[in-house]
C-alpha cells in the first residue's frame, strides 16, 4: 500500500500509477446481498437459471455493486495520511466496459490523475480501473474526486 503522508507528497504523485489492489472474487451470495440493498433483482443478476440461457451465459454483478467497490479496493492501494478529512466529491466519468460473471475476480488499478489547491486543502482526481482477472477489457474505469481538507 502507498501512503501519501502530506500535501508536497499527494502533489508529488500526480500523474503516477499508486498500485494495484488483490484480486477479489465475486460470488452470487455479494451479488444477492446487492440487490437486496438496492432493490436491483434483474434476473441477469439474480436468476442463475434463466441468466445461463442470457446474453452473458451466466449471472452478472450490478455495475453500481463493481462501482461500489471502489472504496473497499482501493483502500489496499493507497492511503492519505495525516491530519486531512476525506470527502467524496464526486465523480467526472464511469463507464462499464465489461460484464463481471458470477465467479470472477476483479481487483483496482489506482492512478492519481490530478491534484488542485483548493481554499481548505486540496482536490484530487484518481482513476480507477476496475480489471476482471483474465479479462482482455476492464469491468469498469472511473474517475473519481475526492477533496482533502485540513482540520
Amino acid at each position: 500500500m502507498r501512503i501519501l503522508n502530506n500535501s508536497l507528497e499527494i502533489a508529488d504523485a500526480e500523474g503516477q500509477e499508486l498500485g494495484v489492489s488483490e484480486w477479489v472474487a465475486i460470488t452470487q451470495d455479494r451479488i444477492d446481498m446487492f440487490a437486496d440493498a438496492t432493490g436491483d433483482r434483474q434476473w441477469i443478476h439474480v436468476d442463475p437459471e434463466r441468466a445461463a440461457d442470457g446474453p452473458f451465459g451466466a449471472t452478472v454483478a450490478h455495475g453500481y455493486l463493481t462501482l461500489s467497490m471502489l472504496p473497499f479496493l482501493g483502500a489496499q492501494v493507497f492511503a492519505f495520511a495525516g491530519n486531512v478529512a476525506r470527502v467524496n466529491y464526486g465523480l467526472n466519468k464511469v463507464r462499464f466496459v465489461a460484464p463481471v460473471r458470477v465467479g470472477s475476480k476483479v481487483r483496482s488499478k489506482v492512478d492519481l490523475l490530478a491534484v488542485a489547491d483548493i481554499e481548505k486543502g486540496q482536490r484530487v482526481t484518481l482513476q480507477h480501473t476496475i480489471e476482471i482477472k483474465g479479462g482482455d477489457r476492464p469491468a469498469c474505469v472511473a474517475e473519481t474526486v475526492t477533496l482533502l481538507m485540513a482540520s
